[in-house]
């Protein structure tokens, strides 16, 4: 994109010297999952106002294993939506596909790979002993890169069915799963709190949670992409560090298996890794995207074989709306 801050600055402020009558903007957000605390900040801005702060009307529309919310952004019947990480931005390049990451809200991807404790698995180097139970995404991204970067090896992967009763059952077993939930269902289920590394402390580096746009959007409405980015940096400052008990609430409702306990141990999970809250974010705000960290992380998943290379990954993110700070007001020390 070629378009000066200038513009989104002039267009926010004519937005906001508005009338207060106005009629809010309608917006439709997409999740990639079901409603939990990994997507608390979106939650919080619109439990607590926010989003009709800034002149939006959001209903979040929830993903889930039979949901397909990233075709629903593609063909217009969604505004944003919740992406892994930059890994699907690289797709949408190399597909054509109109769609653009416009804020990163971990700086710190929460995959990892959980072991049993009091078996001799240490350090990271330890899990090459053991068979590692993965699910299909994982195998052809994040595996990949295990065997590229660390020497891990094909006869070590074993399908992952999102069951753990096979993990449970033997020991010389290990399994993905996200830092903020997984050694939750462990602790309760299995009895024992497992061994946590997060893939990020080992140089699965790239950013999470990427918040995507339509191009056309982006192009025509900048100043309605530059009111949701920031509305939602807010939500997630007043999620981690405010009251969030209307949030959660509001996840709950959208999400009746969610319980209280797992919301708590989820957020004090990406308070202890700093999966939102850390890198470029604690100088740049939340949302942050360095091009940099982008290029590397490609080059990383070229070299393993994840994405084509030769791409114009540039084409993947459009940082206008980031980096400016917004919302530090609001941090608070831990």
């Amino acid at each position: 994109m070629t378009r000066k801050p200038v513009l989104w600055l002039v267009a926010i402020a004519a937005f906001f010297a508005a009338t207060a009558s106005e009629a809010a903007d309608k917006v439709r957000f997409g999740t990639n999952w079901v409603a939990e605390a990994e997507h608390g900040g979106f939650y919080q801005a619109l439990a607590d106002g926010t989003y009709a702060k800034y002149g939006l009307d959001v209903e979040i529309v929830p993903g889930g294993p039979q949901v397909n919310n990233r075709i629903l952004l593609s063909a217009g019947k969604l505004d944003f939506y919740i992406s892994a990480n930059f890994l699907q931005a690289f797709a949408a390049v190399e597909q054509n596909v109109p769609t653009v990451v416009v804020a990163a809200i971990m700086q710190r991807d929460p995959i990892a790979i959980l072991a049993h404790p009091n078996t001799g698995i240490d350090k990271f180097d330890d899990l090459k002993k053991v068979k590692l139970l993965l699910g299909a995404d994982a195998m052809v991204t994040s595996f990949r890169w295990l065997k590229s970067e660390h020497g891990f090896r094909d006869e070590q992967a074993r399908p992952y069915t999102f069951n753990p009763q096979p993990f449970f059952a033997d020991k010389n077993l290990a399994l993905q799963g996200y830092a903020t939930s997984e050694p939750f269902v462990i602790e309760k289920a299995g009895g024992f709190t497992p061994k946590i590394f997060l893939l990020a402390d080992y140089g699965f580096d790239g950013y999470a949670t990427t918040l995507e746009t339509r191009r056309k959007l982006l192009h025509d409405n900048p100043d309605l992409v530059a009111r949701f980015v920031e509305a939602s940096i807010e939500g997630w400052y007043n999620y981690l560090y405010g009251d969030n008990k209307a949030a959660n609430d509001l996840i709950k409702k959208q999400n009746p298996e969610m319980t209280d306990e797992l919301l708590a141990f989820s957020l004090a999970k990406m308070k202890q890794y700093g999966i939102v809250d850390s890198g470029d974010a604690l100088v740049l705000g939340i949302g942050a995207m360095q091009e940099a960290r982008i290029e590397r992380f490609y080059d990383k998943m070229v070299k393993a074989g994840v994405v084509k290379a030769g791409l114009d990954w540039r084409r993947s993110f459009d940082a206008l709306f980031v980096n400016r700070k917004h919302g530090l007001d609001l941090y608070q020390l831990k």
